[in-house]
């Protein structure tokens, strides 16, 4: 340690701010919001195994075999706060409905051409999940098999989804993520777009308004679907 610096009451060095700034700065360290993650309890080598087999089947989607990555989003009336652009001096004023409402989309990503199919509803609920995968079914009636890649949130599993998938004739099959491995369900990349771009510190008064928001992002997903993200990026997920 220098002789010349500084002791806190610690016995550590103090360092100025600036010198701090300028140690940030060489690195390229940035200010950024932490991201909470959960731990997945599965062995390190079971969890890898797991998303290198989900990662060559996204890899595998053809026409006659098409491969989605689905889950669910919520909508809320009253708007996530996040960052923003603003003046120097002056703060952006995001003015809140109060009560708050909800309306949730189950969306399922296709792997190959990266097409958002979606249905909405006023809850969460296995029912809402299998109205997408009856409309997956009828988007590909072609296809001898329709892979899902998703999540283990209760619906996916509940009686009634199951129900569901046996009336398609095995059409649809499941493939269910190791718990816990949010950053492997490519879709969610397409929430987090979709709250970046619509509805943090959106100013809409109403669900409906907001809504039309919603939708009209997604059809622009769709519209330029083919210069977003390939099929390389689904294999990177298991490296």
């Amino acid at each position: 340690m220098d002789s010349g610096a500084a002791v806190s009451g610690t016995g550590r060095a103090r360092v100025a701010p600036c010198t701090m700034g300028r140690a940030l700065s060489r690195i390229g360290a940035r200010l950024g919001s932490p991201k909470p993650i959960v731990l997945c309890p599965w062995p390190r080598r079971r969890r890898v195994r797991r998303l290198r087999e989900l990662a060559r089947l996204a890899a595998s989607a053809t026409d006659k075999m098409p491969v989605y990555f689905s889950d669910e989003v919520d909508i809320h009336l009253n708007p996530k706060i996040g960052r923003d652009w603003m003046l120097p001096g002056r703060q952006r004023v995001v003015v809140t409905p109060g009560k708050n409402k909800k309306r949730y989309i189950a969306g399922a990503l296709n792997a190959s051409d990266n097409e958002l199919v979606y249905v909405e509803g006023a809850s969460k609920c296995s029912a809402l999940f299998c109205q997408l995968l009856w409309k997956l079914a009828s988007r590909h009636p072609g296809a001898k098999t329709i892979h899902v890649i998703l999540d283990n949130y209760i619906i996916h599993a509940s009686q009634l989804t199951m129900r569901n998938v046996a009336s398609l004739g095995g059409r649809i099959q499941l493939h269910f993520l190791p718990p816990y491995c949010p950053d492997a369900n490519r879709i969610e990349r397409q929430w987090r777009e979709l709250h970046a771009n619509v509805t943090r510190n959106h100013r809409c008064r109403s669900m409906a308004e907001l809504m039309r928001h919603v939708r009209a992002f997604l059809v622009a997903h769709n519209r330029c679907r083919r210069t977003k993200l390939s099929l390389r990026r689904a294999v990177k997920l298991a490296a």
